[in-house]
């Protein structure tokens, strides 16, 4: 389709033409720049590089701390040439100052006045909501700037801005000190310069005395003539790139488009620009795209999607069978957010429902490299929480960081493909037709082509959705209305199908092809006025128009002396119109001038009237009209003017000549009566001859319309074939990548790795997995048994189905056949729809650390040993100085059980009488300080062995692969007996 739907839901709806000047030519531009993350040092360098005169006004939105007060604009000021300000609610923006958001407000623009609000839950996109409503109301002097931040704020305000003809600016990576917000928003194709902040200011000043963003600046304007001609120049280079003629557009559309793009070029004539286009394919292109104004959100206009919900969806559904699949075609899909809005609108009115009919909905643009991309990629920002619901973003989409991705369930329901809906043929079989917000952007002339090819393209009963702004027009004999309000119309069936008039397959295969306007056939007024054109400004006698066939089309001044009905059946017929005398001559005339296509005069007819001969002179004029494939003649009766009754009788011949004239006279006229009796026979044989052959003409002609209903069927279905041909190439050029990478990945590993299916039949494998357990292609296809001569796994199967009917991940230690150990790791197998669809086995060699492991168990049991066979008490403390263990020796001499020992703080032992100020001091700070003690003698006495006297030694025992490390103390018994 041509283009794409104007700015999201977050505005009010669009005026009919949106490319129409400002009403007040005085207004100055408006700059809003935004930041989030490092937003502070980009404004400085920004605004220290603005003069005070600019001309221009500048509002800063960043992202601020909403619990704390805000000094940005006190720092800001600092760096500044013009005057900064904290934005008030209310407060009426002035040229060459800058305003800057508080903190814990939401701000929007319109008619000169700044709007605050809590911030409540308009969440983090202030940027966004701002740069929305600053492109409402200033259009093309709107100018959106990103700075330097994290995630994708802005991102969906700049669209926005340069959707309403303003222009927009991103910081590049390098310079910025965060770079999410402007590398995301330039990834979208909506920013028209990325540059530091520094030259960001530079082009300010410059775009901001540009003709295009300033109306009272002034600019190099060639003349009206000229510039008609450049545009046509323009058109033509588009045309002769692309294929698509943009000449049908609204002219103030393509003219403010194009406008746009000199100034972000730095050009100011029309000239110029045209030149530069032709040396220049990228510009090309990007004006392409331009044009097209590819900007769309989910959920434009919410009313309208409740009510397609509440009435046209259960309409729909009404006698469908389970196998008819219910089919939506949106033209002008941009990048695919209305599409999948209808299709997520379809499936919530579809849930609950036992028998669902398939879903098939077409997506369809101009913009291929662009719109349609990203339309099959869904990956959209995450700023579309304003415009999604939480409950549709959890069931519909995928988090992946700063972006959601629409879900794979749903892609499959969309087909995307480029296509021309005011030249390709359309689909066919629709149910509905979602078009809003493209006719505005066309003219008259190629909406009265499009919505007869709408009409065409719908089943009965079936709807059509245009925007806000938009109406069928004067097709009111093809659309019903259904709801004025939101703009849904039903097809109306009509007698006479009016098939949509399909580019041929020469003009199709010829990009650059011309055709030529249809010839329409000319109205009786048309013929009307050619014919006063010939005869403005002469005596006008008394005439008739009459067409072709010789039927009168108007009569002309008094005729009744020269034409008067014939008896019988009502006439319109000259010749049988024409009084007695006139029909020879008027026949003969008439007949003269349709062989030379000149005009005839016949001199002294004389006609038999109201009881009187008369002489006239007979004048018969052919009448041509342009782009008409017929003519009309004007015939002219003039009375000849009375000669004197002498000339008369001086000339008058005797009488009995004059009686011998007039009986030679009668026997003429009896002799031509006889003749125009045989023609008026023959007439009559030749006219009935003339119905059998229009009967048969008009059987052709019924069946030449069902071989033409049949043709329109088959190019609408061809349509439709390569429309899916294209999205099957794309998804299997895609495919090819995901198995490329996957093929890759696999080759690369060196770990055994087995994927199975539901049966456990083996999949895939790689290629270690190849090498270890001997497998080969071979073996695709069988079950997974045949790795038991390998690794010896008992119940493998009863594990894998396990595995597949829990969804949970199944680890086991095995052994292969030479001895070596590997831990078995079995996990289900989801498919992108979240499906179990078998079990992935992986292996890893792990025998290095079983041997690892049993030698630490060998040192473990050996130094237990040794510690278990010490005469002296030894006690073993973690990190907290509570006790891990004790050898017999201390239980044996302290005369204490394990029970009431282990787990116990040493202080608290017994009756605290571990608790020794200095014992304490140093057992601190063994483990912190990485210390130790030695030779530390101590005499206390213990409640059931009396005093003893202990020399006590300290060590920090580390453990490899430990978090914490532990502490041993030897107590030797010094005391005398």
């Amino acid at each position: 389709m041509d283009a794409s739907p104007p700015p999201p839901s977050a505005a009010p709806p669009p005026p009919a033409d949106p490319d129409e000047p400002r009403p007040d030519s005085n207004l100055f531009p408006v700059v809003g720049i935004g930041a989030s993350a490092g937003g502070l040092e980009a404004f400085s360098q920004l605004l220290a590089h603005l003069p005070g005169d600019s001309g221009m006004a500048f509002v800063l939105v960043q992202h601020l701390d909403p619990k704390h007060v805000s000094t940005l604009h006190s720092l800001l000021a600092k760096h500044a040439q013009l005057p900064v300000i904290e934005a008030a609610d209310g407060m009426a923006i002035e040229v060459d100052h800058a305003y800057v958001i508080p903190p814990n407000v939401a701000m929007t623009f319109s008619s000169g006045v700044l709007h605050l609000e809590p911030r409540g839950g308009h969440g983090p996109h202030l940027i966004d909501m701002f740069f929305k409503s600053l492109a409402e109301d200033r259009l093309a002097g709107a100018i959106g700037v990103v700075l330097s931040g994290t995630g994708t704020d802005g991102t969906l305000g700049l669209a926005a801005i340069k959707a309403s003809g303003g222009i927009t600016f991103a910081q590049d990576a390098h310079s910025a000190k965060f770079s999410g917000m402007p590398q995301n928003a330039a990834q979208t194709g909506c920013v028209d310069l990325i540059l530091p902040p520094e030259q960001i200011a530079i082009e300010l000043v410059r775009i901001g005395k540009h003709p295009y963003v300033s109306p009272t600046a002034s600019g190099g304007r060639s003349s009206v003539a000229g510039e008609a001609i450049d545009r046509g120049r323009i058109l033509t280079l588009l045309r002769e790139s692309f294929g698509v003629d943009f000449s049908a557009y609204r002219d103030t559309t393509i003219t403010r488009r194009i406008r746009r793009r000199m100034a972000v070029q730095k050009l100011e004539s029309l000239a110029a620009y045209a030149r530069y286009l032709s040396k220049n394919r990228e510009e090309l292109a990007t004006l392409f795209e331009d044009v097209l104004i590819n900007v769309t959100s989910f959920f434009r206009d919410p009313g309208t999607f409740e009510f397609l919900q509440a009435r046209v969806f259960p309409e729909l559904m009404k006698g469908r069978a389970p196998d008819n699949p219910i089919r939506i075609w949106v033209p002008g899909c941009s990048t695919g957010q209305e599409a999948y809005s209808l299709a997520i609108v379809l499936l919530e009115f579809l849930d609950g429902q036992v028998e669902r009919p398939a879903i098939q909905i077409f997506g369809t643009d101009l913009s291929d490299l662009r719109s349609l991309a990203k339309a099959r990629e869904g990956l959209y920002p995450e700023s579309i929480e304003t415009e999604v619901s939480p409950e549709r973003l959890r069931r519909f989409f995928k988090k992946d960081e700063h972006h959601y991705r629409i879900d794979k369930s749903l892609r499959d329901l969309m087909v995307f493909a480029k296509q021309n809906v005011a030249a390709d043929p359309p689909f066919s079989h629709l149910d509905l037709i979602s078009c809003r917000n493209l006719l505005i952007y066309l003219s008259p002339k190629l909406q009265r082509r499009i919505l007869p090819t709408f009409h065409y393209a719908l089943n009965p009963g079936g709807f059509l959705l245009l925007g806000s702004s938009e109406t069928i027009g004067d097709h009111a004999e093809l659309f019903s209305t259904v709801d004025a309000q939101h703009r849904v119309y039903a097809k109306l069936p009509v007698t006479s199908r009016s098939y949509p008039h399909f580019r041929t397959d020469e003009d199709s295969s010829r990009p650059g092809a011309e055709r030529s306007p249809a010839v329409q056939a000319p109205s009786i007024a048309d013929w009307q006025r050619e014919a006063d054109r010939v005869v403005s400004g002469e005596y006008v006698p008394p005439g008739v128009l009459v067409n072709k066939n010789l039927d009168v089309l108007q009569f002309r001044g008094k005729t009744g002396s020269y034409l008067a009905p014939s008896p019988g059946a009502p006439s319109n017929n000259l010749y049988k119109l024409a009084r007695e005398g006139l029909f020879l001559e008027l026949r003969a005339a008439v007949t003269e001038s349709q062989l030379t296509g000149l005009a005839v005069r016949r001199r002294g007819v004389e006609i038999r009237g109201d009881g009187a001969d008369r002489e006239i002179d007979l004048h018969v004029v052919p009448i041509r009209l342009p782009q008409a494939g017929e003519h009309c003649y004007l015939i002219l009766f003039e009375e000849l003017a009375q000669r004197a009754a002498a000339e008369h009788a001086a000339v008058a011949p005797p009488a009995d000549e004059l009686s011998h004239l007039r009986q030679e006279l009668a026997s003429t006229r009896e002799y031509l009566h006889s003749i125009i009796a045989q023609q008026d026979a023959s007439n009559e044989e030749l006219r009935t001859l003339n119905e059998a052959s229009t009967s048969s003409n008009e059987e052709l002609q019924s069946m030449n319309e069902e071989l033409e209903t049949a043709k329109e069927e088959l190019q609408s279905v061809n349509e439709e074939m390569t429309t899916v041909n294209e999205q099957l190439q794309i998804r299997n050029s895609e495919t090819s990548k995901l198995n490329d990478d996957l093929a890759n990945l696999i080759n690369s590993s060196h770990v055994p790795t087995i994927v199975m299916d539901e049966e456990l039949r083996i999949r895939r494998f790689t290629s270690a997995a190849e090498h270890w357990l001997g497998l080969h292609s071979g073996d695709v296809g069988r079950r997974i048994g045949i790795i038991q001569h390998t690794v010896s796994i008992p119940d493998l199967d009863a594990l894998l189905v396990q595995v597949i009917e829990t969804a949970k991940v199944e680890s086991r230690d095995v052994r292969d056949k030479d001895g070596r150990w590997h831990s078995l790791h079995l996990h289900p197998y989801r498919t992108a729809d979240n499906r179990i669809a078998g079990a992935i086995a992986v292996f890893a060699d792990i025998d290095e650390a079983k041997q690892a492991q049993a030698a630490v168990r060998d040192a473990l049991e050996y130094a237990q040993a040794i510690i278990e066979t010490a005469r002296e008490p030894l006690v073993i403390l973690d990190g907290d100085l509570r006790v891990r263990s004790a050898n017999p020796a201390f239980y044996r001499v302290f005369k204490v059980a394990a029970g009431e020992t282990e787990g116990q703080l040493i202080y608290d032992l017994g009756n605290r009488q571990w608790d020794i100020p200095e014992l304490r001091r140093l057992l601190e700070v063994i483990l912190p300080q990485n210390t130790s003690f030695d030779g530390f003698e101590v005499s206390h006495p213990f409640e059931a062995i009396g005093v003893k006297v202990m020399v006590l030694n300290a060590r920090r025992i580390i453990r490899a692969n430990q978090q914490s490390n532990l502490i041993l103390l030897a107590i030797e018994d010094r005391t005398v007996s």
